[in-house]
């Protein structure tokens, strides 16, 4: 399917800047490369009721984290809480580069959202951000009656890497190695760094946000060691099983180097007895989601996936 002419606009924009692509970078200047983007990419943030940075202990260092609760939400109330998992590759993004998406959630969830500022790759490689987003979920947890929220309705999410990361939380949880979360949402996630590269890599080899090459790139600063990137924790796709694990939902686009194993987690959970909503924009891309200035798209999604998690909530 033709490419969404607002994602269209963005390429053009990207081509006409001469931006060069990420994995031709270094870490350190992909990562200003990014944070530049923001304001010419993402709307204007929204006004949320309460937006708080915290910390919590971590198996290295303290872990920031950023609490929001969404507009219009009672500040005495006990809140159900969205524990977010930014996207990136595991080398950039961070709480400012997602501070406009986590507002937009905690509004169209009329919840709380704490992001979570996990350590980066390369200077902290695989499992580093497996590590940090369990001790910041156990925390979240252990510290519900504090933060307001109810430790029972505790959800995972994220995109891209964010997504392999909250997958991989849910498998911890329904193995008892972290409090298990209710629901997970995985938007246009990675789950497979394994090696066996899909159809759709293929498909995206140039001009788009993500390639093939930069995804390349992502995995080679994550896991240096391809012999690692099996690992369920690093591949939730090759999991022995995926039953048991919290309901899902997982949206993939088309334009998108990832869509082929974000389908077929969607496609597996479904197989092995999890509920899971699979929604696909075929004629979006990678990181759109990011891109609302241009995309209106971004929102609408951002939208649906709050009211599905939602619906899982019990929230009208």
């Amino acid at each position: 399917m033709p490419l969404d002419p607002g994602a269209q606009s963005v390429l053009d924009l990207i081509r006409e800047s001469g931006r060069p692509a990420l994995h031709t970078l270094t870490p350190e200047q992909a990562r200003e490369v990014s944070a530049a983007a923001v304001p010419v990419l993402q709307p204007d943030p929204q006004d949320v009721a309460e937006v708080e940075d915290l910390a919590c202990p971590g198996p290295a260092r303290p872990i920031g984290l950023r609490r929001y609760r969404g507009r219009g939400t009672d500040p005495a109330a006990v809140l159900p809480c969205l524990v977010f998992i930014h996207g990136g590759g595991w080398v950039i993004g961070s709480l400012y580069t997602y501070d406009q998406l986590c507002r937009s959630l905690a509004n169209h969830l009329g919840a709380c959202v704490i992001s979570v500022d996990y350590r980066l790759s390369p200077e902290h490689r695989f499992p580093a951000a497996v590590e940090d987003c369990a001790a910041a979920l156990r925390f979240i947890h252990a510290e519900a009656a504090t933060l307001r929220i109810d430790p029972a309705r505790i959800a995972v999410g994220g995109d891209s890497a964010g997504g392999n990361l909250s997958a991989v939380m849910a498998l911890m949880g329904r193995d008892g190695t972290v409090p298990a979360p209710g629901f997970q949402l995985l938007l246009y996630p990675a789950t497979d760094l394994g090696g066996a590269e899909r159809a759709s890599y293929h498909r995206c080899i140039d001009g788009y946000p993500l390639t093939a090459a930069t995804m390349r790139w992502f995995v080679d600063h994550y896991i240096p060691d391809a012999a690692e990137r099996s690992d369920w924790r690093a591949s939730p796709l090759r999991a022995a099983s995926l039953a048991g694990v919290a309901p899902a939902f997982v949206m993939t686009c088309g334009h998108d180097p990832l869509h082929d194993e974000g389908a077929a987690y969607a496609h597996r959970l479904a197989a092995e007895g999890v509920p899971v909503t699979h929604l696909h924009v075929a004629n979006q891309m990678h990181a759109y989601l990011t891109m609302g200035r241009f995309i209106p798209t971004s929102d609408l999604t951002l939208r649906q996936a709050a009211a599905a998690l939602r619906a899982h909530w019990g929230v009208g």
